[in-house]
């Protein structure tokens, strides 16, 4: 009841002060607001309020709606209401999923507030990204926060500020570049340049915060948009109904005006992932987080505007996951450890003021880093590393000193560096030694 009184409270303030339904406000004075964000495999997680529960949601301008993952029947303490089933397609090879469409929940990001909130609750079991990330995600928001504001993105300091159209101040600044959108189904896209084979090419991108890679394109012999010699099959991550696989390559450049990235990642999904999203057929890709994340943004939906200006991560050199090893944080893991217990009775020699230090174990619950992705004749793979093997320790130290997002960091090293991985595999621990393996400097 305490709950029902705050949230009828709550929204009588916000209607006081001119809130418009549908669409968030931000409500003090200035009209502005910083949010810290976490960077973390080059997305954006930002808090965001649901019905008043705290949850982690990824800020993706690639999607139209705003969906929650009800992996945790999260839903039952969010007290959504005015349901009605309905089915998603996205970026996947599987089938459309079944989501439940709420209408009239609060949502509340910072300041900014929205009474009449929009949601997805998704009930699939795969749709989790929490493993792959070693954080908690409860869900995902685009479009619905960023039509209502000018959004600042720094990627430097790790924060968002939401400005109300109106009041923002663009300022003059000559190391930027401002591109303008066009939007399609509610996302936005540009037109950029790349170079692939000394011919630069035209290209309509996606602008997709919510994706890790840096550059997506879609292979179309007749524009030139053609796979480079060296090439390798890898998965490239999770679309909303399902695995994404396809190839890794590298271009000579992207161009952003007057901005230059040379030797950019690229990745071509296979074909049988994008025939949803290939609906749109003056798109060639996307843009995303690896790429993003070397520029600080000025995101203007209202204007139709989307602004560059290069951060200290510009010059930074493309790099990808050498070693064929995928990573999930999915479960946890028994470990005996050491207890030192300082005696104080007995032990203590009062003359010669001596506390003897006992030896004691304990046990412990640590996170279990299992190898869910294997890439064909990858540096792991030959080694003798198989799909479940748990890794306990890498270059001799225990994992469970470690991030998920750390380990990984580690296969992203330099050609030829060596890792040593102890696995745990049906109960019995094994060593398994490689070397990173750079297949672009070949």
């Amino acid at each position: 009841m305490k709950q029902l009184i705050f949230f009828l409270f709550f929204a009588c303030c916000l209607h006081i002060v001119g809130f418009s339904q549908g669409n968030f406000v931000i409500q003090n004075k200035k009209e502005t607001d910083k949010i810290r964000f976490k960077l973390i495999n080059n997305l954006i997680i930002i808090p965001v309020e649901i019905n008043g529960v705290e949850l982690s949601f990824i800020l993706d301008s690639g999607v139209n709606k705003t969906i929650i993952f009800n992996f945790l029947n999260i839903t039952d303490s969010l007290q959504i209401k005015n349901t009605k089933t309905i089915f998603l397609r996205g970026l996947g090879e599987g089938e459309a999923i079944k989501a439940l469409q709420s209408t009239n929940n609060i949502s509340k990001i910072g300041d900014a507030v929205n009474l009449n909130q929009e949601l997805y609750a998704v009930y699939s079991p795969n749709l989790n990204f929490a493993p792959r990330l070693g954080f908690p995600i409860h869900g995902i928001i685009g479009y619905d926060l960023l039509k209502d504001f000018v959004v600042e993105i720094n990627y430097d300091s790790e924060y968002i500020r939401l400005t109300n159209p109106m009041v923002y101040n663009y300022k003059t600044c000559r190391s930027s570049e401002t591109l303008e959108m066009e939007f399609y189904k509610n996302k936005p896209y540009v037109y950029l340049n790349v170079e692939i084979k000394g011919k630069q090419i035209p290209v309509k991108l996606l602008i997709d915060s919510g994706g890790s890679d840096a550059l997506w394109l879609f292979e179309d012999d007749s524009l030139g948009i053609v796979t480079n010699k060296v090439f390798f099959e890898d998965f490239l991550g999770h679309g909303l109904t399902g695995s994404v696989y396809g190839k890794r390559s590298k271009i000579e450049k992207v161009l952003v005006n007057k901005f230059q990235l040379n030797n950019v990642n690229v990745s071509f999904p296979n074909q049988e992932s994008l025939v949803y999203v290939k609906q749109h057929k003056g798109r060639n890709g996307s843009i995303a987080g690896d790429f993003l994340k070397r520029f600080n943004l000025i995101i203007d939906y209202p204007n139709s505007a989307v602004t560059f200006k290069k951060n200290k991560r510009f010059k930074e050199a493309f790099s990808y996951n050498k070693s064929g090893i995928e990573l999930e944080q999915n479960a946890v893991r028994l470990t005996k450890e050491k207890d030192y217990d300082y005696r104080s009775d007995d032990d203590f020699m009062e003359n010669n003021s001596i506390v003897l230090l006992k030896t004691k174990y304990k046990f412990s619950l640590k996170p279990a880093y299992s190898i869910v992705e294997l890439r064909e004749n990858s540096p792991a793979e030959k080694a003798g590393l198989m799909l479940g093997d748990v890794i306990l320790y890498i270059n001799n130290k225990s994992t469970d000193r470690f991030t998920l997002q750390q380990i990984s960091h580690m296969f992203y090293d330099e050609h030829g560096q060596r890792i040593k991985l102890e696995v745990e595999r049906n109960g019995v621990e094994l060593t398994f030694v490689f070397y990173l393996d750079d297949v672009f400097q070949k």
